[in-house]
């Protein structure tokens, strides 16, 4: 049975799956996964849009899979498809937009532009689907500009891409390349904001997990300087946070930023993962549960999402779910070490050699195999397993450096070296490293409980005053808000049905929303309003409808009996026979031919 279960669509809500990289040089995927992130990040900014995150558009990268699928498994309405030509000074991207209920493209378009103009061209894409999305499934606020230029450098530009590139491998190589292209990003351009809290990012993790205070120092460097131009960077703040959080245990701090940087993009996954780390660490484990299925919601084929869930429900020593979420999230990434892992120590937890003996049999990249046996056989004595226990001294000494789980420390425990133990977490405590920041309700630590110098590492880290409140979870419905008073709203219908009815604007095949608003002289946010709230029909619905009565009467017309009906389709303002076809379909229930057979006297 599949892992993966249909998810109930928003109308109002799109996937942009990854633009392919058309060029003649391959290695241009970069700059094609740029775009589309751009793209993605830039419709997030319209309120009351649902955006598939990144990641799980990514996941069908280079995939033949019906989009009618892919609208299922993400929950979603609409696809974005499209391509990137990328040759010289010159740009090209195509874009359609596809219905994921019965396959059809709705709206389509080429876009030939020079390079130099790639971030005007980018907010010209992004608000022709936004205003797609609207007329064709309700009402959405847009603003008059979803991207603004970050820098006016072009080849900085295109480092950074470069750089995001390899940030998002989310590995060690990954994270290394990205802090090298990202320094030559700034040198070439240092007013340019965002490879700068790309760095602070980078070397914050890179500092927590290596140890290495030093870069934690430069994670703060370019901190500073990302704020000194964008003080209101939802990037910035998730950066700030990770710092706090990761960098010195700050939870308090940390807490802070992650929640502003959520406030400054609320359907930035990679900072509520973030904020369900940290109430993970503190042990909040209901709040960060909320917050994994929240992120699910938009982000719902993320291995990451579905590794963080499996950690929370390991930590509170529910092995059985935690095993489904890493069979999740293995299923997505194979390849993703930290669910490996995981899994590794969950088959331990259960007394389960057979399953875990034939795992790591089975899997290169499980971690540290031989001290997954041996402490396999410290942890359930009653199990006569062949691991050689020999090696245990040698093993104990072994840095557990790069690892997601200190091995080390593990061993320690379960030889009954508990004095050991606890010399090896306090250094790593005062060292604030990334493996044990959730060592209160680390399983496998169990045995130190009873020690006062245990208990005493807890108190000092997780003193009330060092945590965030943790009030219970309010969740609000967003206020509807009217955009025309009364008396506006009667003007405004009567110029409409007045145009619609005796100067048949809906004859213009080429009619769009902001076109029409255009005539009523009002904004296109306000039509769009009024059509939804009012009139209870989206632009496409309202319009098609005056379309579909004007063809209906023509086509009953004995005059009109020379034309075919797809030519009174066209002279009623359809612009396609799809279009049309469905529409009359979806009104009166079966195909215009049969019902004007119907309808003839």
């Amino acid at each position: 049975m599949s892992n993966h279960l249909p998810i109930s669509s928003s109308n109002k809500s799109i996937a942009v799956l990854p633009f392919v990289n058309m060029s003649a040089d391959p290695e241009n995927e970069y700059f094609s996964d740029g775009i589309t992130e751009e793209i993605i990040n830039a419709l997030t900014t319209v309120k009351g849009l649902k955006v598939i995150a990144r990641t799980s558009s990514f996941a069908f990268k280079n995939k033949n899979i019906d989009v009618r699928t892919i609208g299922s498994r993400l929950g979603v309405s609409t696809v974005l498809e499209g391509s990137v030509r990328k040759a010289k000074n010159r740009i090209r991207i195509t874009a359609q937009l596809i219905n994921t209920n019965d396959g059809t493209h709705f709206w389509s378009k080429n876009f030939d532009r020079e390079l130099k103009d790639i971030f005007a061209l980018q907010d010209e894409v992004s608000l022709l689907i936004a205003d797609q999305i609207r007329e064709n499934f309700g009402h959405l606020n847009i603003q008059e500009h979803l991207i603004e230029a970050p820098t006016q450098n072009i080849e900085a530009y295109n480092l950074y891409l470069k750089g995001r590139y390899q940030h998002l491998m989310w590995d060690g190589p990954g994270i290394a390349n990205a802090i090298e292209l990202y320094e030559q990003c700034v040198a070439i351009d240092p007013s340019f904001t965002l490879p700068y809290f790309g760095l602070a990012y980078c070397y914050a993790m890179s500092g927590s997990w290596g140890n290495d205070r030093g870069l934690l120092q430069r994670s703060e460097e370019n901190l500073s300087n990302g704020f000194n131009l964008d003080k209101q960077s939802y990037i910035g703040y998730f950066s700030k946070a990770t710092l706090s959080f990761w960098g010195h245990w700050d939870f308090v701090n940390g807490h802070i930023f992650f929640q502003k940087a959520i406030e400054l993009n609320p359907s930035y996954t990679e900072a509520e993962e973030g904020l369900c780390e940290l109430y993970t660490a503190v042990g909040y484990f209901e709040k960060a549960l909320w917050h994994t299925d929240n992120i699910l919601r938009i982000n719902p084929l993320s291995a990451n999402h579905y590794f963080t869930k499996a950690n929370i429900h390991y930590l509170k020593e529910d092995y059985t779910k935690a095993l489904e979420c890493i069979e999740t999230s293995l299923s997505i990434n194979p390849d993703f070490t930290h669910p490996i892992a995981l899994k590794q120590v969950c088959l331990i937890l259960t007394k389960d050699y057979e399953k875990l003996n034939d795992f790591l049999d089975k899997t290169p990249l499980a971690e540290r195999p031989e001290e997954c046996r041996v402490l396999y056989q410290l942890v359930n004595p009653e199990d006569k397993i062949d691991a050689d226990i020999s090696r245990v001294s040698s093993m104990i000494k072994k840095d557990s450096k790069g690892a997601l789980f200190p091995w080390q420390l593990f061993l320690l425990v379960h030889l009954d070296k508990h004095e050991m133990a606890l010399d090896f977490l306090e250094k790593n405590i005062k060292m604030r490293t990334g493996q044990i920041i959730n060592f209160m309700n680390i399983p496998l630590l169990k045995p130190l409980h009873r020690y006062d110098r245990f208990q005493k590492l807890l108190q000092t880290t997780f003193q009330i005053k060092l945590l965030p409140p943790n009030p219970e979870i309010q969740i609000t419905s967003p206020a509807s808000n009217a955009l025309m008073s009364g008396a506006e709203v009667d003007i405004v219908l009567e110029i409409l049905g007045k145009g619609m009815k005796e100067e048949k604007w809906f004859q213009n095949p080429s009619l769009s929303l902001r076109s029409l608003a255009e005539n009523l002289n009002i904004s296109p946010n306000k039509l769009s309003w009024l059509l939804n709230e009012q009139i209870s029909q989206n632009f496409n619905e309202y319009i098609n409808s005056f379309r579909l009565e004007n063809f209906k009467e023509n086509a009953l017309n004995p005059a009109n009996s020379h034309l075919t009906l797809l030519a009174l389709a066209y002279e009623s303002g359809f612009n396609s026979k799809s279009v049309f076809n469905g529409f009359f379909k979806k009104i009166e229930g079966m195909t215009p031919k049969a019902w004007v057979k119907s309808n003839q006297v």
